[in-house]
C-alpha cells in the first residue's frame, strides 16, 4: 500500500514537472519590457528619490542676449534652494546666485553688487537666460523630467525602438504634446521635447553620459534648447554628489556690499 502511494505521488511529481517545462517561458525582451504604468510610476520614483544634489562643471550660455562660458558649481536642496556659483579664470569668483521659489539674490562679486528681490515671472530667465520655471530648474540641473501629472494619464503612443521607450502624451484641450526617450536597461531619460503640433518644436532637451547614483541613473551631459526664444544651455558636470547633507545654503556678502531691489 505504501509502495503504491509512493509510486503515485511520484508520478504527479514527474507529471507537473513536465507540464512545467512544456510552459514557454517569457522571451527576455518581454520580461525587460515595463508597461506604461508602471514605466511613469518608476521614473517618477527616481527623480523624487534624489533629495540634494551638488556638482561642479562648465555651463555654456547662448542667447540674443549673450553668449557665455564659465566654471561653475551648483548646489540643490530639494524642495526649496538652488545655489550657483561662477567662476573666473584661475578660479576667481565672478557670481552667486542662489533662488528659492519666493526670493532670489545674484552677487556680482566682481563689482561687489549685490541684485535681491521676489521671485517673480522673468527673473529666472534674466538670471539664467533660458525661460523655465524654478521647480523646471531643479530638474534642468539634475537632468530630470517631472512626471507628476503623467502618474494618471495614459500615453497617447507608447512603443520601443531599438533599446529605448518612445512615450508621447497630448493633454485634452492642448495643441501640444509631450515626447519622451527612455533606456530600457537603466531608466535613463535620454530626450525629453515639447512640440507645438502638428510639428514644430517649442522645447528640447538631450542628457548622456550617464552614471548611476543610488540606481538612479544621472546625466553629466545636459543640453537644453528654447526654440521659441533661440536659448540654449550645456552643462558639462565633471563631478557629482547626491543625497549627501548640504545645510542651509546662503550668500555671503561684504558689508560694503552695493544692494539693489530687482
Amino acid at each position: 500500500m505504501k509502495a503504491k502511494l509512493f509510486s503515485n505521488s511520484l508520478l504527479l511529481i514527474i507529471t507537473i514537472i513536465i507540464i512545467n517545462g512544456c510552459i514557454p517561458s517569457k522571451p527576455p525582451d518581454e520580461e525587460r519590457i515595463l508597461p506604461p504604468d508602471r514605466l511613469i510610476k518608476k521614473l517618477e520614483a527616481n527623480r523624487r528619490q534624489i533629495k540634494s544634489f551638488s556638482g561642479t562643471g562648465i555651463l555654456n550660455v547662448k542667447s540674443p542676449e549673450m553668449t557665455a562660458k564659465a566654471n561653475f558649481e551648483i548646489l540643490i536642496k530639494k524642495p526649496d534652494s538652488i545655489k550657483v556659483s561662477i567662476f573666473g579664470p584661475f578660479a576667481i569668483g565672478a557670481a552667486q546666485i542662489l533662488v528659492t521659489p519666493n526670493s532670489f539674490k545674484f552677487y556680482d562679486e566682481l563689482n561687489n553688487v549685490m541684485y535681491q528681490g521676489v521671485n517673480r515671472e522673468g527673473i529666472i530667465e534674466r538670471i539664467f537666460k533660458i525661460d523655465v520655471s524654478f521647480d523646471d530648474l531643479i530638474d534642468a540641473f539634475t537632468g530630470s523630467v517631472n512626471l507628476t501629472d503623467k502618474l494618471k494619464e495614459e500615453p497617447n503612443k507608447f512603443e520601443t525602438e531599438g533599446d529605448s521607450y518612445l512615450l508621447s502624451y497630448i493633454p485634452i484641450k492642448s495643441n501640444k504634446v509631450y515626447i519622451y526617450k527612455v533606456n530600457i536597461d537603466d531608466l535613463a531619460i535620454t530626450n525629453y521635447r515639447i512640440a507645438k503640433l502638428p510639428n514644430e518644436i517649442l522645447f528640447d532637451s538631450k542628457y548622456s553620459n550617464f552614471s548611476l547614483f543610488e540606481e538612479v541613473a544621472i546625466p553629466y551631459l545636459v543640453n537644453l534648447k528654447n526654440k521659441q526664444s533661440n536659448q540654449t544651455v550645456d552643462i558639462e558636470y565633471r563631478n557629482i554628489k547626491v543625497n549627501t547633507s548640504i545645510q542651509h545654503l546662503e550668500i555671503i556678502v561684504p558689508q560694503d556690499v552695493k544692494i539693489f531691489e530687482w
